[in-house]
């Protein structure tokens, strides 16, 4: 074992168990209800077998982990030797699972820092790679949270999404609306900016949304983030879900647009898919913080 802290997460991060004996952190599994019953997410739930039964209609819904599986997860890590944890959920924007774990750690005397630095998916598992590293640097598990909480939101993501259904299903749009956007065949681009999922823009077609998402991103870069020309400041990634080759198609333009970015390409957390559904494709950057 390395270094005196913990860096610990959930599968909302997109880290999956194997990713994280790769990186040095523990992840905890998120459980879904399919149909009724519970799945631990990369655990009894893979990506495959979530889109299948997304194509089913199955009834599926995040939950929350349960108190004494948060508790349990923090004392295996104490009681094998860590001094001090720092655990990165999901954004208490979007769960409450952050504000749970917020509660638990007061029992801790401060050995567990929660961090809500309004993260999700791609840009969640890049706060855990930062926290892994100032760890391993040797800051101790409340300055990590302090600079993760201080830079939260140098982050951003662009979603396009393949269908409404979705959204419509959970209430977050009218039938009518999503009924109209379905007969225009319309492909409504999403942002998350910090804890907040909203409205972008609505494009006509696939290579209009990628336009649109690809000048969203420089505007960001130009007027939010990045203080470098090159922008080299800045990591770039493509999202998708259950959409891998557009995914890599649009991971060569997005190389084409900003010159000397090696872009990451990866699954979207199933906590965000579960509420868009399949076919979708997203960019997102994080500004390097170290």
């Amino acid at each position: 074992m390395a270094g005196k802290v913990a860096v610990m997460t959930d599968s909302n991060s997109g880290i999956t168990p194997e990713q994280g004996k790769e990186l040095g952190v523990f992840v905890l599994p998120m459980p879904f209800m399919v149909n009724g019953e519970t799945y631990l997410e990369h655990v009894e739930l893979t990506q495959e077998e979530f889109y299948q039964r997304l194509k089913e209609d199955a009834e599926i819904s995040t939950s929350q982990p349960a108190a004494g599986s948060v508790l349990d997860f923090w004392n295996q890590a104490l009681e094998s030797g860590y001094e001090e944890i720092v655990y990165i959920p999901m954004s208490s924007g979007l769960s409450g699972s952050c504000q749970t774990a917020v509660m638990l750690s007061q029992d801790y005397d401060g050995k567990v820092q929660v961090v809500d630095n309004q993260r999700v998916s791609v840009t969640m598992r890049q706060s855990v790679i930062d926290a892994k590293l100032m760890a391993d640097r040797g800051m101790s598990a409340s300055e990590i949270r302090q600079k993760l909480e201080e830079t939260k939101f140098d982050s951003s993501i662009y979603i396009m999404l393949d269908t409404l259904k979705y959204l419509k299903k959970g209430g977050r749009i009218t039938p009518a609306a999503a009924a109209m956007g379905t007969i225009l065949r319309l492909k409504p681009v999403l942002q998350i900016q910090g804890e907040k999922l909203d409205a972008y823009a609505k494009a006509r077609n696939l290579k209009q949304a990628k336009s649109i998402m690809l000048d969203a991103m420089e505007k960001d870069f130009k007027e939010r983030f990045s203080e470098k020309e090159d922008y080299s400041d800045m990591k770039i990634c493509v999202v998708h879900s259950n959409n891998l080759e557009e995914a890599m198609i649009f991971k060569k333009e997005v190389e084409e647009r900003f010159l000397g970015h090696d872009v990451y390409v990866d699954c979207l957390a199933l906590s965000i898919a579960c509420h868009i559904g399949s076919g979708a494709l997203a960019i997102a950057c994080t500004k390097d913080i170290l």
